[in-house]
Parts: structure tokens; sequence; C-alpha cells
């Protein structure tokens, strides 16, 4: 075991105080902090912290470090074989004293020990994509392997999701005794407000009304499991119980949503711990890049260039970072003025082009509603982009904006980092809102159909079925831009930049991999999974398959088409911005499900609510069908008593994890100068021991100021400044410093 300590040996072998051990910065830095406090005692603890001190604290050290090597598996010290081979033969040694009850329960630990690692390592390698990723992770670093990970995240949660929709929802309607019961599409039950008139076509007049049909959502679309209208059922009768569809597609709803947040939450905690960790100051910024920034995992030369430039890039973020500090900190009243009234002026533009983009979306989705209540048909391409006339508004003005805010930012100087990360946000918010945007449009048409007796069911009889079809067209069609891109953009661009000649064409270059721009479109398509679950049950499947389909598009467009990006976004080499976005996204989309629960009434003609005002209604319906002391278990933990309660505890917690996170971070700091601390003694002692060498080598030899490192200790002697020999009782120091 290394230890930094040094000791002075007087002629009868005993320990004393040291004088170079007096003259360490970190005995001299604890000098100066405990002055104040001990003045008096200061000659006691003296020679106690030099010595006593000390001491304890390397046995304490040795004895932890020893247990901890017991405990771990051989081939997980970090030792060479042969040092491996001697605790093997160690440890066997020390069995062989152990009782027979104790090598048993030894050799089961072991054994289980050795189970679970190879229970691990199967279920490691039946991972989705295992061997793409690593590929990924070889050629282009850990940065964008990130991206291919969240992309595998959001495969695996949009599956769970459709299995929790499939087995409380979709299931039971397969498995109905009695499915002619469902009378979503019964044309005239005796009451006008419960009739449906289905889209469905009785004959087939032209093969492009089906391809219109299966890209719209509607036709025989609507008679599937794929909307919602076609769950019209209040009850299910099984031979044994009654299943409740309304509760159970309420529950189902709830379920997965809660499901998504604690998943999310779940990775975003492991993300944020190592986001804790990365918070450093600018100093430790520039040890770590330079010394510790390489990524081992890069195994091509074009990636070892790109890793090289985007260290390089970063170095250079971080100067001009604190160019910009120093810039701010000479800035004038006058400058001040200028420059807020510049980002003032220009944040009025930028919420001027998000209005503009939302008045478009909201006019878009107002004219392709009206034309699509008109049972009049112009011909195939038109009626067709009349049906996806709100997805491709809502495409462009993704595509239009990102570019805008890219160049207006470069105006309002703001440092590099900071220019990337309210970009960002910016396309974040215009990403999302324009679903909400869209919804909006949709909901305000309700209050258009007018007033009857049915509550709006006349004119609009199934207006989830239609919310339904408009998230599924948007994924479809998020799909196609994705795979048009990738074909007709991406593709065609590194053609002309491999093969032309054209100075421009070079200067052009091929397509960046942004990876934030990658993540917002499958952020902005899992937001969209999200909403449109609860009116399209089967888009998690859709869903699922469209990620999976999208993973080998990326891939192929990665390594055939495109670039890693030149500027690289610090974030990319944690999943945590990409989780912290999902977050939004999902806090996002429970906004409006939320409304349409408790706030829009419930269509009469289709769906599992046509008996109720508002879905919410089928939960407390539920409960009140509940014996009474279920039923009132449950009106006291939706009383006001036990909120107040939760609320106080959650308080107390929540004090309590402040508090305690402020003590880790105080003992955080506290490390970190510790390590500062050490890498200054480790500095002084190779300095001193220097320069006891350059004095022998004056009458000796001369050699170089470090021993070989295979020596286990080494001893010197100051005759200089000490006429006593001093040992250093731990392997020479490494050249280079902790910090």
């Amino acid at each position: 075991m290394e230890d930094d300590s040094v000791f002075f040996i007087s002629d009868g072998g005993r320990i004393t105080s040291n004088p170079l051990l007096d003259q360490l910065p970190s005995y001299q830095s604890l000098l100066y902090r405990r002055k104040s406090s001990s003045v008096k005692s200061r000659g006691s603890w003296k020679g106690r912290l030099s010595i006593s001190s000390r001491m304890n604290t390397v046995n304490r050290l040795e004895e932890r470090q020893k247990s901890q090597m017991e405990q771990r598996a051989i081939r997980e010290l970090p030792l060479p074989m042969a040092d491996k081979r001697r605790h093997k033969d160690q440890r066997k040694e020390e069995r062989k004293d152990l009782s027979s009850c104790r090598q048993w329960r030894a050799g089961a630990r072991r054994y289980m020990k050795r189970l679970t690692d190879d229970a691990h390592a199967f279920l490691s390698s039946m991972k989705l994509w295992r061997a793409d990723i690593h590929q990924i992770e070889g050629m282009f670093g850990t940065g964008i392997l990130s991206y291919f990970s969240f992309l595998r995240f959001l495969v695996a949660l949009n599956l769970i999701v459709f299995l929790v929709m499939f087995c409380f929802v979709m299931l039971p309607m397969i498995i109905d005794p009695q499915p002619s019961r469902n009378v979503t599409y019964n044309e005239n039950q005796g009451n006008v407000c419960s009739t449906y008139p289905s889209t469905t076509r009785k004959i087939l007049i032209n093969y492009h009304e089906h391809i219109r049909d299966l890209l719209s959502g509607e036709g025989i679309l609507e008679r599937t499991y794929l909307l919602y209208g076609f769950y019209k059922k209040d009850e299910i009768r099984f031979p044994k119980f009654i299943y409740k569809l309304p509760l159970a597609y309420l529950l189902a709803t709830l379920g997965y949503l809660l499901l998504s947040l604690l998943w999310i939450v779940k990775r975003s905690a492991e993300g944020f711990k190592r986001h804790l960790i990365k918070d450093e100051d600018r100093f430790q910024s520039f040890c770590n890049k330079i010394f510790a920034g390489w990524d081992f995992c890069i195994t091509s030369e074009s990636a070892a260039n790109q890793k090289r430039n985007s260290l390089l890039y970063e170095l250079k973020t971080d100067l001009e970072d604190e160019r910009i500090k120093q810039k701010m900190a000479d800035r004038t009243r006058q400058d001040k003025c200028r420059i807020y009234l510049l980002r003032v002026i220009l944040n009025m533009f930028v919420i001027g082009v998000l209005a503009a983009c939302f008045f478009s979306i909201y006019v878009a989705t107002t004219f392709s509603q009206k034309e699509g209540k008109k049972n009049k048909k112009v011909n195939f391409m038109v009626d067709l982009i009349h049906e996806y006339l709100p997805s491709i508004v809502i495409t462009l003005a993704n595509f239009i904006t990102p570019l805008l805010f890219s160049v207006i930012i470069n105006y309002e100087d703001y440092s590099p980092a900071f220019e990337i990360r309210f970009t960002l946000m910016r396309c974040v918010f215009m990403r999302l809102t324009s679903i909400v945007v869209l919804l909006f449009s949709l909901w305000s048409q309700l209050n258009d159909c007018g007033t009857d007796p049915c509550g709006n069911q006349k004119l609009c009889p199934c207006w989830e079925t239609r919310v339904g079809q408009e998230m599924y067209k948007l994924t479809i069609f998020d799909f196609i831009i994705i795979l048009a891109v990738t074909i007709f953009v991406e593709f065609p661009r590194k053609m002309l930049v491999n093969f032309c000649a054209c100075p421009l064409a070079k200067m052009w270059g091929q397509q960046e991999f942004s990876i934030p721009q990658n993540v917002l479109e499958i952020v902005y398509g899992q937001t969209i999974c999200w909403i449109g679950t609860f009116y399209c049950p089967m888009l998690p499947a859709i869903c699922t398959i469209k990620y999976f389909c999208i993973f080998y598009i990326k891939k192929l467009s990665l390594i055939r088409n495109c670039r890693p990006a030149t500027r690289p976004f610090r974030a990319s080499s944690s999943n945590f911005f990409f989780l912290g976005v999902l977050l939004i996204g999902l806090i996002l989309a429970c906004l409006p499900i939320s409304i349409s629960l408790a706030q829009i009434k419930s269509s009469q003609a289709c769906g599992p609510f046509f008996r109720y005002n508002t879905s919410w209604e089928a939960l407390p319906d539920a409960v009140e069908a509940l014996p009474q002391n279920a039923k009132t278990f449950i009106h006291l933990l939706a009383s006001e008593t036990f909120a107040v309660s939760f609320f106080v505890v959650t308080c107390l917690a929540m004090f309590y994890v402040i508090a305690l996170a402020g003590a880790h971070k105080k003992v955080i700091n506290q490390l970190r100068e510790k390590l500062v601390m050490e890498g200054q003694d480790k500095r002084f002692l190779i300095r001193k021991l220097c320069q006891a060498q350059n004095v022998r080598g004056v009458k000796s030899t001369p050699r170089l100021c470090s021993p070989s490192r295979r020596s286990p200790s080494y001893h010197t002697s100051f005759s200089s400044n000490f006429s006593e020999a001093v040992v250093l009782a731990h392997s020479p120091p490494k050249s280079s410093t902790h910090v």
C-alpha cells in the first residue's frame, strides 16, 4: 500500500517529530486553520498530529484496503498476475484454518457470486443491438453511442407501454365471449346521439383510396383495434366475473404515464449523479480534458482525429468562456444597456416567429378539419395534402426555426456553451408546444360544432377518434420525413462532396450528425406517442416499429452519409440531457390528457366512456361499487386530511434530503481540497528528493531524480539539511499529480 507520510527516525530507532514533515503544504495549511481555535495547546497537539494521527490514519487505511481486497474477486483486483496468484494462495491457506461449516459458506458465496455474474453476462449478451452499439462505440466514441442507447431505451419503453394497453384493453376485447355486443357501429340505436357514421367504403373503388386510409387512419382502420372509437363496451361478461372496460382503459392510461415517469426518473438519477461529479472548477476541467479526456473505446483513425478535434474545440470553448467572462467584467454601463436592448429586440423577434408558427398550425388544422368534413373529393394527392396539412406545417416549422435561431443567437453575445443550450431550449419549446397548439386547434373545433341536446355529438360524433387519427398521421409523417431526408438529402449531398470537384461542394462538406437535434426528433415523436396512446391504443406498437427502423436508418446514415459534429454538445457523453428533455415531453403530454379526461365531454357514439359525461367519472363510479370498508379507505386517501399529512411528511423528507445533500457537498469539497493538498505534498517531496540526489551527485556519478519504479521502497538521506536518516515508506511518487 502506498503511504504519503514521511517519518523521521532517530539514532535509537524511535519515530519522532520530523522537520521535513512540518514543511509539507498540507501540514502548514492545517496549522493555519487550527491556529485561531487552539493557540494555547499548539505545542501539545503538534506532535500528536504529525505522528499519532498520521500513524492511526495509515493503519485504518491499511485495514480498510485489506478488507476490501479480501471481499473482491481475485480477477477484479487491479494487480499483476503474479500478485493475483499470491493472493489466491494466501486465501487458500487462510481457508484451511476455517471450520468445515465456514468453508462451505464461503464456497456457497463464491458459487452464488459466480452464478450472478454469469447471469448478468448472459443478460448483457441478450441486449438489443449489442454488437451494433459496440461497433458504433468503436468507430465514433461514447458521445454518439449515447444517442443510440437512448433510442434503444425508447424501443423498450414503447414496448412496455404497448403491453400494458394490450393486456388490459385489447386482450379482454379479443377474448370477449360475446363479441357481437360491440355497438360502436350500429347505424341507429334509437338515439341520434349514439349514431356514429363510419367512413368505411363498402366497395373498392380505387386502390389509392385504401392507401389514403392507411396513411390517414380512416376508412377500414376505424373498425379495428387501432383507434379509440372501436372500444365501445361498458363491460365484458366472463363466466366468473365482469370486466369493467372503462375503468381498465382509464387505469391503463394512468399506469403507462406513471410507469414512464418512474423509469425516466430512475435513469435520470443515475445520470444526475455523474453530472454532479463533473461539476468542477475551471482548473480541474482543463486538467481532466488534457490528462483524462481521451476515449479509449475508439478504434477508427477518423474517429480518433474527430475526438482530438473535439477535445481541441472544448479547450477552445473553455478559453472562449474565460474571455467572455473577462469581457463581461470589463463592460461599461453603456455596453450593458446596448447588449440588453439588442437581446430584448431579438427575443421579441423570436416570440413573433413562434407566434407566427403557432398561428400557421392553428389555421392549417382548422382548414384540414373543415375540408375533411366535406364529402367532395378532388383527387388523391389534393385530398392527401388536406389530410396531412397540419403535419406538413409542423414539420416545416420544426425545420425552419432551428436555422433561424442559430443565426439569431450569434448576435446576442452569449458564451459558446450557453449559445448551444439556449438554442436547444428554444427548439424544444417550439417542437413540443406545436403539439399543444395542434390539440388546442382540434378541441376548438368541438366548440364550433354547434350546440344540440347531444352536447356537440351530432356534428362531432367521435372527437377522440379524430384526435387519434391526427396523432397517427403525425407519427407516420415524422417517420416518412426522417426516411426521406436520409435518402434524398444526406445521400446526394455525400455523393456531391465525394465525386464533385467544385470548391463550393468541398466547402459545403458532408452532413453533420448533430446529437442534440437528432435527440429532439425522437423526443418529439415520443411525446406524440404518449399523447396519442389514449386515443390510439396501438400507437406504442407503431412507435416501437418506427424506432426500430430509425435505429438502422440512423446507423446507415452515420456510417455512410454523415460525419460527427465538429462542435459537440457537452452533455452528449451522458444521457442526463436526453432524459431531461424527455421528462419535459412527458410532463407536457400529461397536460392535454388530463384536460381530456376531466374537462371535455366524452363522445356518446363511440369509445368505452359513452355512458359518462367525462372519462374520469368511471373511477368514482367504480369506487362507489366497492364494499364499504374499501370505499371508506379510498375516501380517506382522497381526503384533505391525508393530503395535508402527506404534504407535511414529504416536506420533512425533502428538508432531510436537502440537508444530507449539503453535508455530502461539504465533504466532497473537503475531499477535493485534500486531493489538491496531496498533489502539492508530492511535488514538495519530489523537489526535496531531487535536491538531495543533486547533492549526492556531486560526490558520485550523476543519476536520475526518479528511482526505478520496480523497487517497493527506497531510502534517501538529506545530508544537507538533517543529520539523521529519512525514510520514505512508499514507492516513489509518479510524475502526475492528483487534481
